[in-house]
């Protein structure tokens, strides 16, 4: 297992590397720049905007520089201007040394921050935010899973699979408002937007005010808007899988033995049943926790999904790369644990 992990760790390397140069060639293809105006500045700023952004190096120049300054560790013996924790956790201190790596540089819309400084403050909040959609999806799409299994073709399994059809096709886009005006408008029961906590831990997923009930009160419906439709996939999967696996021959032969059903569903059935389900949990949460621009749009929530999408159309460059390569990293370590997951769930798959 663990020569499993590690080959796996440098193909990630290889595939942050693939993603960065098509990324990157897709990019520089798109006509226009990152200072390109419906009102044309004058040649000489832009001559002047490229020199300082290095824009008029040559391509493979400015591909390998980025390259180098991303996935390169610098070491210095200056310690760094900002705390560990204000520069995103990119610093460390190994003896006299200061390591500092992952820098991806300035961005050429918001001049007073750098892409670190857009992920340190908007990064945690989606990541708190696809964390618990996927932990709603987790709890309302297993459950309903397995009781629609189990009771196949009764009322049950109606009302499991009517909730994951709801959850499939009614979008984000639609249930959203709804939710806002009812729970947030009408009954002022949640806050309509907004978001409670500003992330002070690692990645922001401690806020503060977690434990006094504040930062559940702007949670609740973005995060079940986002996670009802997770749910509808989970549970579709769950049932589909448990169907075929109760069918199976070694659980016939748990039945004549005279185990409990419990037994056989709990210790036999469920966990083998599970594989399909972990299979996209992997991109499902590098998805969720890197942002989704709708959610966060409805629901007036500061985090990845509107940078990013602005990003594209501004043609900021640096945001563009920092947010494809972070969201390929979470995939790739998803992905890895997956298959890890793999080998708990069933004892015949080795990594050997």
């Amino acid at each position: 297992m663990g020569r499993y992990i590690i080959r796996r760790l440098l193909y990630m390397v290889v595939v942050v590397l693939v993603v960065s140069m098509i990324t990157f060639g897709l990019m520089h293809s798109i006509p226009g720049g990152p200072f390109t105006r419906e009102k044309a500045l004058p040649a000489e700023t832009i001559k002047v905007l490229n020199e300082r952004y290095h824009l008029d190096d040559p391509l493979w120049k400015q591909y390998v520089d980025y390259v180098y300054a991303v996935m390169v560790p610098h070491f210095t013996t200056t310690p760094p201007s900002t705390s560990l924790q204000d520069d995103f956790l990119l610093n460390a201190k190994i003896g006299s040394l200061w390591i500092r790596w992952m820098n991806f540089g300035p961005s050429y819309k918001s001049r007073s921050r750098t892409v670190n400084d857009i992920f340190r403050d908007n990064l945690p909040i989606s990541g708190q935010l696809g964390t618990m959609a996927l932990t709603i999806g987790l709890l309302i799409g297993m459950p309903l899973g397995i009781l629609a299994a189990l009771k196949q073709n009764t009322i049950f399994d109606y009302l499991g699979m009517g909730v994951a059809i709801f959850g499939v096709s009614v979008p984000v886009i639609v249930l959203g408002p709804v939710l806002v005006w009812v729970f947030g408008v009408a009954l002022k029961w949640l806050p309509p937007t907004g978001w409670g906590a500003r992330p002070p831990y690692f990645l922001g997923f401690l806020p503060s005010n977690l434990l006094n009930g504040e930062f559940f009160k702007y949670a609740i419906m973005p995060s079940f808007a986002l996670g009802i439709g997770s749910s509808a996939i989970i549970a579709r999967l769950t049932r589909a899988s448990l169907l075929q696996t109760i069918r199976e021959d070694y659980i016939r032969t748990a039945r004549s033995k005279g185990l409990q059903e419990r037994l056989i569903i709990t210790r036999h059935a469920l966990k083998n049943s599970l594989i399909p389900v972990v299979t996209i949990l992997g991109p499902l949460f590098a998805a969720l926790v890197t942002g989704t621009f709708v959610t966060e749009l409805i629901f007036g929530i500061p985090g990845m999904g509107k940078y990013f999408v602005t990003s594209i159309t501004n043609r900021d460059y640096p945001v563009i790369m920092g947010t494809i390569l972070l969201y390929a990293v979470f995939l790739v370590f998803a992905n890895l644990l997956v298959d890890i997951m793999y080998a708990y769930l069933d004892p015949r798959i080795r990594y050997d």
